[in-house]
Order: structure tokens, then sequence, then C-alpha cells
């Protein structure tokens, strides 16, 4: 079973990032990257996780607003190209650990800034 959850997240994370590339024409979504999917067991909810590059608050509130208009347009054109019986109803949250990651870089950089400034 978890091998099926397992192939059927992959396959709405390919084709929802094609959906949005081909299909959805907000400008709102544009510059977002879907990173992650994850399916209840039963395959009843996907959450479906996506990134954009800017830290504006104002941005991720158009992001999600785009998303909560689009959503249903996203699930209709899953449910021509997936193999399951019903489509997941979508569930579209920010992934934060691209954010998180770049904040640990910044952080690393301005201990190997100090230690070196230390060092002279």
């Amino acid at each position: 079973m978890k091998h099926r959850v397992g192939r059927v997240e992959g396959e709405i994370l390919r084709e929802t990032a094609k959906i949005l590339r081909k299909d959805i024409h907000d400008p709102r979504l544009s510059d977002v990257t879907i990173t992650a999917v994850e399916c209840t067991n039963d395959l009843s909810y996907a959450t479906i996780y996506y990134s954009i590059l800017s830290e504006n608050a104002e941005d991720e509130k158009e992001v999600a607003a785009g998303f909560e208009k689009a959503k249903g347009m996203i699930r209709h054109l899953l449910g021509q190209v997936l193999t399951v019986y019903k489509v997941p109803e979508l569930i579209f949250k920010r992934d934060n650990s691209v954010k998180y990651g770049s904040k640990i870089d910044r952080l690393i950089a301005e201990l190997k800034k100090q230690d070196a400034e230390r060092n002279n």
C-alpha cells in the first residue's frame, strides 16, 4: 500500500508542476516551485508543498490566493491524467525548508566572517 501512495505522490508532483507551467495562467503562480507531495494512506487528501523565492508576506498571501482560485482547475486537470479512481482533495502549503536552508547558509557565512576577522 505504501508503494502505491508513493507512486501517486510522485505522479501528483510531476503533473501539478506541468499543469502550473502549461495550463494555469495566473501571474501570482508564475514563480512557484512544487517541492513535495504527501498523500493520506487512503489517498483522499494530497498536501502539495510549494516554495517561492520572495520573503515578502504580501507575495505569500497572493500565491496562497492564486492556489485557492486555481485549486478546482488543477484538481480537474489531475483527474484527466492520474491513474486513481478518485482524485484527492488538494491542500496547498508553503514549504519553508528552502527559506530555513537559506537562513542557515546566511548564519554559517556570518560565523565564518567573524572567525576570519578574529584570526586576523
